[in-house]
């Protein structure tokens, strides 16, 4: 069954979560820090980089006001490293029978991505009512989530994939929207040339945002 009463508070304790690939534990750190002080205090850390496992660790121990999650999670292997390191949620972009074991078996709140009906079927089997819909705009976008409403009255999503400044209003509008996921709030260039004032500017203007 999904954790639902410790992955819910994060996901609508802020209309956007920012989906970071990060170089060093340092630069997460920052990153982090940035966020936070815009009002983005959840931040999915992606295992797409060598470094997002330390950096997980180093965000856990140096920004307490950071709500820590690892993204791009494929295994249980992944999962178990991640928890591990202290995220306090994990996101995967699909489901295994072998992760939804796993996220059984653990602590950690897992976030497991879905997009077709049976997909979505299987995972209401498994006792999961908030799912991550990626990738959003190459699946359909708003218009197919719109269609599944009636159909999986009980669903609601994290649209990632494609989410940006100029659409995610029209997902936040969703009822079966609890919130979305997004990069913007944290571009290559400002995190490379590390412009945390510029990070925290777009965290603020996207945690304004109406969910």
């Amino acid at each position: 069954m999904q954790k639902s009463q410790e992955l819910l508070p994060i996901l609508t304790g802020q209309p956007v979560i920012p989906v970071v690939a990060v170089d060093s534990a340092r630069q997460g750190v920052e990153l982090a820090r940035a966020l936070a002080s815009g009002g983005l205090k959840a931040i999915e850390v992606t295992m797409r980089t060598p470094a997002a496992l330390d950096a997980i660790k180093a965000i856990v121990a140096e920004v307490p006001e950071a709500i820590c999650g690892a993204g791009t999670i494929l295994s249980p292997k992944h999962y178990e490293e991640a928890s591990e390191a202290g995220s306090r949620f994990i996101v995967s972009p699909g489901a295994t029978v072998e992760l939804l074991d796993a996220a059984k078996e653990g602590s950690v709140p897992l976030l497991p991505g879905a997009a077709t009906p049976s997909e979505l079927m299987a995972m209401i089997q498994e006792g999961y009512e908030i799912l991550k819909f990626f990738p959003a705009e190459q699946s359909g976008g708003v218009a197919y989530l719109k269609s599944l409403a009636p159909v999986f009255p009980n669903l609601r999503f994290c649209p990632t994939g494609g989410v940006s400044p100029t659409n995610v209003a029209s997902y936040l509008s969703l009822p079966n929207v609890v919130c979305v996921g997004g990069s913007w709030v944290a571009p290559k260039e400002a995190l490379s040339s590390g412009d945390w004032d510029a990070i925290t500017k777009l965290a603020k203007e996207a945690s304004g945002l109406s969910a």
